[in-house]
């Protein structure tokens, strides 16, 4: 039976960008399809299952960094990655905001590097990927680059999500908004790259983990929900637990977690399935960024030299 109904929910999504995986975590923490990663050392990070604090239904991953520095470490994740292009879609929460300090709430084994992690986080109080291999960010660190980029606002949930390409293309957005800064490639348009490009570099990754890593002992709380990694972007409206997935828990894990001291559980309205789209009156969207599909009521007119382009029934791009 449940062979059947995996077969129709394919069946139905077969016109969809459906994802490699993806999970809201409302079956709970399937530590098979979800198992931790503490590479190296594992000293006091913790993962679990938070019942309390969720962006849509009633759960979300929940990761305290441990206060040993490094080997306070920890991650869950996947190896069910796409072969070729990857899309990575993870509403995100933070408890404390970034400084200045070089952190991680992202890893990615990369073949490229011959195995050592591409990793997204932050430092000098802005997100920004990190080479693991020779140390180079993107954006540069210099004014300019720390300006190109943003910073993660803390207690409540922001869609976080990025593409990588067989090109050496990455693109990053915030809220369904380009972060120039965080980009690369041919087509990339990014002054600040001057580190990241100083060598040919096309990612190759083998698996996606979230959680906190920390290199000057920072300790911090974050929550994922509603993840998902797929061949073409989901957005921010897109499904996160639903049979579009190819993988889905079949099995819960038991975690318990405290209730977080500072955080409140934010609204748990799931985005509306209507194809409606609205949009304020003289907003334009950058190029890149989110103009169409289920759910999205940011800006439906582009910029300039581009044009809004449909993807699939929850996303349209401006390219």
């Amino acid at each position: 039976m449940a062979r059947q109904a995996a077969l129709l929910a394919l069946a139905t999504f077969s016109s969809l960008s459906i994802a490699q995986i993806s999970d809201g975590f409302e079956d709970g923490w399937n530590q098979s399809t979800w198992p931790t990663y503490a590479p190296d050392c594992n000293q006091g990070g913790t993962v679990s299952l938070d019942t309390t604090v969720a962006h849509s239904g009633s759960n979300s991953m929940k990761v305290v960094g441990g206060a040993n520095g490094y080997c306070g470490h920890i991650f869950f994740g996947t190896t069910q990655v796409p072969t070729g292009d990857v899309y990575v879609r993870a509403w995100v929460q933070l408890e404390t905001a970034l400084n200045s300090d070089h952190v991680t709430f992202i890893v990615m084994p990369d073949t490229a590097q011959s195995g050592k992690h591409l990793r997204i986080g932050g430092q000098s109080e802005i997100l920004d990927y990190n080479r693991e291999s020779d140390d180079a960010t993107l954006p540069d660190l210099s004014p300019q680059g720390i300006a190109s980029s943003v910073d993660l606002p803390t207690g409540s949930f922001q869609c976080f999500e990025y593409y990588l390409g067989t090109d050496g293309t990455i693109q990053t957005w915030l809220n369904s908004n380009l972060i120039t800064g965080m980009t690369a490639g041919p087509s990339a348009n990014n002054s600040n790259d001057a580190g990241w490009t100083r060598e040919t570099y096309v990612p190759d990754i083998t698996g996606v983990y979230f959680g906190w890593e920390a290199y000057s002992g920072d300790i911090n709380t974050v929550w994922f929900d509603d993840v998902a990694i797929a061949t073409s972007r989901v957005g921010c409206g897109g499904p996160a637990s639903s049979g579009t997935t190819s993988v889905r828990p079949t099995s819960t894990a038991h975690s318990t977690t405290s209730n977080p001291g500072t955080t409140t559980k934010p609204s748990t309205t799931i985005p509306p399935t209507t194809s409606k789209t609205t949009s304020s009156a003289g907003a334009t969207q950058t190029k890149y960024g989110q103009c169409g599909g289920q759910g999205w009521s940011g800006p439906t007119v582009c910029a300039s030299g581009s044009t809004c382009t449909y993807s699939n029934p929850y996303y349209s791009q401006c390219l």
